[in-house]
């Protein structure tokens, strides 16, 4: 495999894979079902793949979650956001140098942390609500209701996820892949 975007595919198809499986395994927490294997996913796709496979990864994994019922409507703002912001802060972080943030996560990889935490809860929380408004028809919801529950599902998933990128990255398991 000399080419990288075959490479990618291939690592993104393993990685919905893991996701959708992972997906099972969820927490739930009032209205949502915490599945913090996407938020690590999140986390491996911004910090290897980039943004645009997290979020489209996001959204093949929340669509066989929804098919197999292991997860919610609500799984495709809090993965999607997470996955994106991710992403796009671990560019922009890439491109700083935060001497000893960088040496111990490698570089960008703070970034990646904060967007799929903001993304997630944030984000991603209150962009729930209109989903659950209009979608599930809960007319208990407001703005903020899933801010919490997002929070709880991505702190896990971004701790391993973090702690699995950093491994791959010190054992040289990713320069062998070639990315």
């Amino acid at each position: 495999m000399k080419n990288t975007n075959t490479k990618k595919l291939a690592i993104a198809a393993m990685l919905v894979a893991i996701g959708v499986i992972g997906g099972a395994w969820s927490i739930p927490v009032g209205a949502s079902k915490c599945a913090p294997v996407q938020h690590m996913i999140n986390i491996l796709a911004a910090t290897v793949l980039g943004p645009a496979y997290g979020v489209i990864m996001a959204f093949v994994i929340s669509v066989f979650r929804n098919i197999m019922g292991t997860g919610t409507l609500l799984a495709f703002p809090g993965s999607m956001c997470g996955a994106l912001l991710a992403g796009l802060l671990f560019k922009a972080f890439s491109r700083i140098s935060i001497p000893g943030i960088d040496k111990a996560l490698g570089k960008g990889t703070a970034g990646a942390i904060i967007g799929e935490l903001f993304g997630t809860a944030v984000i991603g929380g209150m962009c729930a609500y209109p989903v659950a408004m209009l979608l599930m028809n809960n007319s208990e919801a407001a703005l903020f209701t899933y801010v919490l529950p997002f929070l709880v599902s991505t702190l896990g998933g971004t701790i391993i996820g973090t702690v699995l990128y950093i491994a791959l990255r010190k054992t040289g398991v990713l320069n062998k892949m070639g990315l």
